[in-house]
């Protein structure tokens, strides 16, 4: 028997790392048309900060590591041009030639690709992307002697380079086409996240659509409805779309959100074909409809769960509720459910609460502020999201909220909680704890 996996990426390697697993006798390859597998492109912003000091840190394992320790057979460089799924074989271009490779099961783990609204912005002189690890090394190499960039793009990805180029001594220009930055997140959080970075020299342009980005003699001029800048460089951060193509042309179908439709096994539904990671399209548990989750944690579950089913065993994934974090400088962000704004707009009817308070017990020393907000649906008292930001504390309460909200749990049972107290840890009643007494 023989299972080939497409990408090599989180998912990817962690399928064919479940599939050796169960069946070590099988054979099993994997296709990635970079240099790279099992890295970690949500290090990139770091990379270019000059925080991680060498691209080979951004990778966990090496291809050779998985063929010596694994048994994995890992072919790099190796672009998988064409699928013929009823003839179970793939078209393979490596070193500019192509080759025929046979298989009985296939999981299709591709990722996600940048979003462009206009593919010839990239012919333009120093307009970047960042999927790969040599974007970031193209990136760090050409801005050096940059003092202006254009970072189109107020997401994740857009805050991290942020405080990355700000860092690097570059004047930072944050365009969004949104009306606030972070559109995930509701307006009043989102507006804290804008003063604290404003404060710290990036300039915020909200409301603006970039409708063209042109090369000019000194340089890069972005245009927007509202105006125009000029930069030395651009990055384009504005999100990411599911990489499918390959997927749909071995017969899998698109859901709802336009990421490949797989069931919790994560399978396509059509034999022997299994998709995981960054182009599906999992089951939102907060909603109960299904969602595109681009986050690298559900990747490699996604991944785990598809070479299991693939090995013949039984495990499913039952979804997600959605957790991210970052960080801009001191200010951590975290967020998990579903906001205020995205419920209403989904039918729910919600009360929520916004509330500051401390990281620590006030007397002790270094305490710092930190913000919650949760969204509890009014008829179930359940809590459906939560944003949490601080200069401290974030990361373990919203870890503990996401687990509440997965578990469906009411506000009154997360007040009654048994969260931990001592005073260099958090106030004697805990942030999470006094925004669920508020909201009750």
């Amino acid at each position: 028997m023989k299972a080939v996996v497409v990408g090599g990426g989180a998912a990817g390697m962690t399928a064919a790392s479940r599939i050796r697993r169960l069946q070590p006798t099988w054979r099993v390859e994997v296709y990635e048309e970079t240099p790279y597998v099992s890295h970690a492109p949500c290090g990139i912003p770091y990379f270019v900060e000059g925080l991680v000091r060498d691209k080979d840190e951004l990778i966990t394992y090496s291809p050779e590591f998985f063929r010596k320790k694994r048994k994995i057979e890992v072919f790099t460089n190796s672009k998988v041009l064409k699928i013929d799924h009823k003839a179970k074989k793939l078209t393979v271009l490596n070193s500019g030639r192509e080759r025929e490779v046979s298989y009985d099961k296939l999981i299709i783990a591709t990722g996600a690709k940048p979003f462009i609204p206009n593919p010839k912005w990239l012919e333009v002189e120093k307009v970047f992307t960042i999927r790969h690890i040599e974007d970031g090394v193209s990136i760090r190499k050409r801005i050096s002697k940059d003092k202006e960039v254009v970072v189109v793009g107020a997401g994740y990805i857009g805050i991290e380079l942020s405080e990355a180029l700000r860092k690097l001594g570059k004047r930072v220009t944050l365009v969004e086409a949104m009306d606030q930055i972070m559109p995930m997140f509701d307006k009043e959080v989102a507006l804290d996240i804008e003063e604290y970075m404003s404060k710290r020299g990036v300039k915020i342009r909200k409301g603006e659509k970039v409708v063209d980005i042109s090369q000019r003699r000194n340089g890069v001029l972005v245009e927007t409805e509202k105006g125009s800048y000029k930069a030395d460089s651009v990055i384009l951060a504005i999100g990411v779309k599911p990489n499918v193509d390959l997927a749909l042309m071995a017969g899998a179908r698109r859901g709802e959100t336009g990421a490949i439709y797989v069931d919790d096994r994560m399978w396509t539904g059509v034999e022997d074909l299994y998709a995981a990671g960054d182009n599906v399209e999992v089951l939102n548990l907060v909603t109960g409809r299904r969602s595109y989750m681009p986050l690298a944690p559900l990747a490699n579950k996604e991944g785990f769960v598809a070479g299991d089913n693939v090995a013949g065993g039984s495990l499913r994934f039952p979804g997600a509720v959605g957790s991210a974090i970052t960080k801009f400088y001191s200010l951590e962000i975290g967020i998990t459910g579903i906001s205020e704004a995205n419920a209403r707009k989904l039918g729910f009817k919600v009360k929520s609460v916004y509330i500051s308070h401390s990281s620590k017990a006030h007397y002790y020393p270094g305490s710092k502020w930190i913000k919650v907000k949760l969204v509890v649906e009014e008829g179930s008292k359940r809590v459906l999201g939560g944003q949490i930001i601080g200069l401290e504390g974030v990361w373990g309460r919203i870890s503990a909220l996401a687990i509440a909200i997965q578990n469906e749990v009411k506000v009154s049972d997360l007040f009654f909680a048994d969260i931990p107290y001592a005073p260099p840890f958090s106030p004697v009643l805990d942030p999470l704890i006094v925004a669920a007494r508020v909201a009750r």
